[in-house]
C-alpha cells in the first residue's frame, strides 16, 4: 500500500496544481495518453473495418495502454527509488503522481460555473459551464447549468479525484498510470456511437470497472462531509444513494451524484441533451431541481470537506503505518 506516496501527491496538488505553465511548453500527461488513443483510433479503426476485427483492435488497445503504462510507472519509480530513496524518491514520485489528480482543477473550473453566473448571468454560466460538461450549453437555462456543474462536480470528485487516489494508494505510480489511461480512453472512445461501439466496447467496460471501488467511496465521503456541513444531511445522503444510485444509466456515476443530490436537499440528473440527443436519465433525490449559483457553492463546500475528510484518513493510515 502506497499510502504515504498517495498522501504526498494529494497534497502537492491540492497546494499547486498543475502548473499552467508548463502545458504549452510540454503538454499535460494525460494530453500524451490522449495522443496515443487519437493514434490507434485513426490507425486501428477504419469505417470500412468489420465490427469484430474494431472491437478485437479496441481490446489490443487496452491492453498495449495497461502493459505500457506499468512499464513507465514502475521504471520511474525503480529510477527513484536508486537515485535518491527514501523520502526524496517519494516527493519526487509525489509531485509526477500529482499531475493525475484533479482535486484543485475541479474546483476552480466548478468555482467558474457559479462566477459566472453571478457576473455575468446565463451567458457567463454557459460558457463556464461549456468546459467541464458535454451536453450543449446554450440548451440550458440557469437552473440546467446549475445542475450540470453541481453533477460534474460530483462525477468527478470520484473519477478525477477518488478513483486515482485509490489506484495510486493501491497500486503506486503504475496504478495511478494505468487508471488515468483507461479513463482517458473511455472518455475518447468509450461511447456508444456507431464509430466506437465496437472499438471504444472494452475502454468502456474496464472503465466501469476500476471505477467501481472509487465511486462507492466518493459517497461515503460526501456522506461523512454533510455530518459537518452546515445545511446538509448525512442521513439523506445514505437514503437517496440506497435509493437511487443504482437507477442511473451509469453503474458508477448515480453513487456520487445521489449522495451529492441527497445531502444537499437537490434533484440532479434526469433527461438532459448531449450532443442533440435526448438522455432520459433517472432522477438523483427528490429536492429542488430549480437551482442557482448559490447551490453550486453549497456543494463546493461539501465537496471540499469531503477532499479534506479523504487526505484526513489518508494521514492517519500513513502515522500508523509509521508507528
Amino acid at each position: 500500500m502506497f499510502v504515504s506516496l498517495a498522501l504526498t501527491a494529494l497534497l502537492i496538488e491540492a497546494a499547486v496544481g498543475y502548473p499552467q505553465i508548463l502545458v504549452p511548453r510540454i503538454g499535460h500527461p494525460v494530453m500524451w495518453m490522449g495522443a496515443l488513443i487519437a493514434w490507434a483510433d485513426r490507425c486501428w479503426n477504419g469505417d470500412e473495418t468489420r465490427f469484430a476485427v474494431r472491437r478485437a483492435r479496441g481490446i489490443g488497445l487496452v491492453v498495449l495502454l495497461v502493459l505500457s503504462m506499468m512499464a513507465v510507472g514502475l521504471a520511474a519509480t525503480w529510477i527513484m527509488q536508486a537515485i535518491a530513496g527514501g523520502p526524496v524518491a517519494t516527493l519526487i514520485l509525489g509531485v509526477l503522481a500529482s499531475s493525475l489528480l484533479a482535486q484543485r482543477s475541479l474546483d476552480t473550473h466548478v468555482a467558474a460555473v457559479a462566477a459566472g453566473l453571478e457576473k455575468e448571468g446565463l451567458d457567463g454560466g454557459r460558457r463556464a459551464v461549456a468546459m467541464i460538461v458535454g451536453r450543449d450549453p446554450e440548451r440550458l437555462d440557469e437552473a440546467g447549468v446549475s445542475r450540470a456543474a453541481i453533477e460534474s462536480l460530483a462525477e468527478n470528485f470520484s473519477d478525477g479525484v477518488v478513483a486515482p487516489l485509490f489506484w495510486l494508494v493501491v497500486g503506486g505510480l503504475p496504478g495511478i498510470l494505468i487508471y488515468k489511461a483507461v479513463n482517458t480512453a473511455d472518455s475518447m472512445i468509450g461511447h456508444l456511437s456507431d464509430r466506437h461501439r465496437a472499438f471504444g466496447w472494452a475502454a468502456a467496460r474496464l472503465d466501469d470497472l476500476i471505477n467501481l471501488p472509487a465511486s462507492r467511496l466518493s459517497a461515503l465521503w460526501l456522506a461523512a462531509a454533510a455530518c459537518v456541513v452546515s445545511g446538509a444531511s448525512s442521513a439523506s445522503a445514505v437514503q437517496v444513494v440506497a435509493r437511487d444510485a443504482a437507477t442511473h444509466r451509469s453503474p458508477n456515476a448515480g453513487w456520487p451524484e445521489a449522495a451529492m443530490a441527497g445531502a444537499l436537499g437537490l434533484r440532479l440528473a434526469g433527461p438532459r441533451v448531449y450532443h442533440g440527443h435526448l438522455v432520459t436519465d433517472a432522477w438523483m433525490g427528490d429536492g429542488r431541481a430549480d437551482l442557482d449559483a448559490s447551490d453550486i457553492r453549497r456543494a463546493l463546500r461539501l465537496y471540499r470537506m469531503a477532499c479534506l475528510i479523504q487526505a484526513l484518513v489518508l494521514a492517519v493510515f500513513v502515522l500508523v503505518k509509521i508507528a
